[in-house]
């Protein structure tokens, strides 16, 4: 409930800063040495709160459905891309984590390779994916794929500090029992990587949500909220509220997949924290 709470206090400041903003700012700019610092505050690039929220419920066309099942729709095509490539990008990351921390050489071989696939850009790598799979799968798993590219490294890099934060005492304990790596890795270094995993996860989520967007609109594949973002910007200019209707669906994606790995968290986390207690 706390949660649930500071979210919605989170949304109210927001929408506070925004019609505040747009309440005093200049609509045609804020500009500082001929390069402009704040944004229009004009009706165009900034419509208000309540209209952006009445153009959902007007239909898309004319005698069409309305904009907010077409934003819906749209959201839970991509959700489930982007479910299949932040499952994807989390066990590979997991893997990853495993294997540099049990072997030393794969992690200072392999882990400035993980961070350095990161520098390379979204919307360049995407057309070359898209072009490698040809027709050979869906368009859809050229967006998974793209997803879980960006979902790994948050897994990889933080499973990895988990692993490896367990402290040499007990390291040194599981030994004495003559426990192997692999009930060492079950008993010690997976429990103490939780409060590492999920936030970790969190970060993937919304990463897999980005690269899915990104991907669709790089791809051109049809169906999802990046096509639909394409889509409305084309009436920017004529029905400004629009666009941002489709922002609003991509933005509560990214809150709904954050939400599902909390949702996981919680039950994991309360269990290790009464096991903590219990061996205290």
């Amino acid at each position: 409930m706390r949660r649930v709470l500071s979210a919605l206090l989170g949304l109210v400041v927001l929408i506070a800063i925004w019609e505040g903003y747009k309440a005093v700012g200049n609509p045609d700019g804020t500009v500082l040495f001929g390069v402009r610092i704040l944004p229009r505050a004009d009706d165009l690039s900034m419509p208000h709160v309540s209209e952006m929220l009445s153009r959902l419920g007007r239909p898309e066309l004319t005698g069409g459905r309305p904009v907010w099942q077409v934003v819906l729709s749209a959201s839970l095509f991509t959700l489930g891309i982007t479910t299949v490539g932040f499952l994807v990008g989390a066990v590979v990351g997991l893997l990853l984590a495993v294997a540099m921390q049990r072997f030393r050489i794969i992690e200072r071989g392999l882990l400035p390779y993980v961070i350095l696939s990161q520098t390379v850009p979204l919307v360049a790598l995407a057309p070359l994916i898209a072009g490698w799979s040809g027709t050979v799968w869906p368009a859809w798993t050229t967006v998974a794929v793209i997803a879980a590219y960006l979902a790994f490294f948050p897994v990889a890099v933080g499973m990895l500090r988990g692993l490896q934060s367990p402290q040499a005492a007990g390291v040194e304990l599981m030994r004495s029992y003559a426990a192997g790596w692999w009930r060492t890795l079950v008993k010690l270094r997976l429990p103490a990587s939780l409060p590492y995993l999920f936030p970790a996860l969190r970060l993937a989520g919304a990463a897999a949500v980005v690269g899915a967007v990104v991907g669709e609109i790089s791809t051109g594949t049809r169906g999802g909220i990046g096509r639909l973002i394409i889509e409305y910007s084309r009436e920017a200019t004529s029905d400004p509220a629009k666009v941002y209707t489709a922002m609003l669906g991509a933005a509560l994606l990214g809150l709904v997949v954050a939400a599902l790995v909390t949702l996981l968290e919680l039950p994991l986390m309360r269990h290790r924290r009464r096991v903590s207690v219990v061996t205290m």
